[in-house]
């Protein structure tokens, strides 16, 4: 079974940077791998994801523009590059994938998720 373990949250800065791993016991082949984040007492919502095989990548409107989802195919490993940090992107950041290649915003959509990583935003 995919495990997924995300790794790089933290302290961050107004208008700063952070990157996020998700690394998997196994390649991303023909699946879509998303980022998905929640804040304190707010539902999960999905932030970027990526699917190699389509050569597709997708944000929602609230990262759009600063978040960059990346894969390495060769490390089992989905990036998140996230600059110019904004307070409501504090929360738990987690890794997810399903058994299709094609992304969606839905998370009972994704099979396999990490435990994800917590960012914290820092005035």
């Amino acid at each position: 079974q995919l495990q997924l373990a995300e790794s790089g949250g933290g302290l961050a800065q107004p208008g700063g940077s952070l990157r996020l791993s998700c690394t998997a016991s196994e390649g991303f082949s023909s699946r879509a791998v998303a980022w998905f984040r929640q804040a304190l007492g707010k539902e999960r919502e999905a932030a970027a994801c990526i699917s190699e095989t389509m050569g597709v990548t997708v944000y929602s409107d609230s990262v759009k523009g600063r978040f960059t989802i990346s894969a390495d195919g060769a490390k089992n490993a989905v990036y998140l590059q996230m600059t110019n940090l904004k307070p409501e992107d504090t929360g738990v950041y987690y890794c997810a994938s399903r058994t299709r290649a094609t992304c969606s915003r839905d998370e009972n959509d994704y099979q396999y998720w990490g435990r994800g990583t917590q960012v914290t935003f820092s005035s």
